[in-house]
């Protein structure tokens, strides 16, 4: 039986969008049971209810509390008793007891190569830092913010004359790559932890692969 798979979004949901067109082949381990929101404006869900996927909005605001919006989240999430929760743009710190109650079926998907630049802002960091590659990660939420297991990255090279929505442009391509592979992993049950590191089940002695990008043409 293929997994459920419940996404959290903010905003459009691009590698929410990914993650739709991988699941709609009948051969993808996952199904997308539901999209939630934060924010009742957000435009991913008008594409999840074209899909046919139900979709709620929760918005934080008219809560009193991290904790309290994240009791009524997970409330809303368990509705759709899912195998995994997926982090697609949602802009919100969760609590610890949140990310507890889903831990080890918690993923996010993050705009850097983790363990480098956690937080915002990561492309014109890794400008400013002077890097020669850049890239994303996917990865195990914890309570520590950006800092869960990595489960997959993908490396793009940084190019003289990028700036911050260029190179964030070339990793948004990888990040719509890889991002679906991971979930594919996690629902084939191919992911174990092992002394906090994540690894393949068909390959023990190695984490999960990096994907490289292909090297651009000037």
């Amino acid at each position: 039986m293929k997994k459920r798979l419940v996404i959290l979004i903010s905003g459009r949901g691009s590698n929410m969008e990914a993650i739709l067109r991988a699941a709609a082949d009948p051969a993808y381990p996952g199904q997308v049971v539901a999209v939630i929101a934060n924010r009742p404006d957000a435009k991913g869900l008008e594409t999840a209810k074209a899909a046919g996927i139900a979709t709620a909005a929760l918005d934080h605001k008219a809560y009193p509390s991290r904790e309290a919006f994240d009791a009524a989240l997970a409330e809303a999430i368990d509705a759709h008793a899912p195998d995994l929760v997926i982090l697609a743009g949602f802009m919100r710190i969760l609590s610890e007891g949140f990310v507890r109650h889903y831990e080890g079926r918690l993923i996010n998907i993050h705009p850097s190569l983790l363990p480098a630049f956690p937080g915002l802002h990561t492309h014109q960091r890794a400008l400013e830092e002077g890097c020669r590659v850049h890239g994303c990660t996917v990865h195990f939420v914890t309570p520590a913010l950006d800092h869960g297991p990595a489960i997959a990255q993908a490396v793009v090279p940084v190019l003289e004359g990028d700036d911050e929505h260029s190179l964030a442009a070339r990793v948004l391509v990888q990040e719509h790559q890889v991002y679906p592979a991971a979930v594919a992993w996690f629902c084939q049950g191919r992911l174990r932890l092992e002394q906090g590191r994540v690894l393949l089940a068909d390959n023990p002695m190695a984490a999960a692969s990096a994907l490289i990008s292909p090297p651009a043409r000037s």
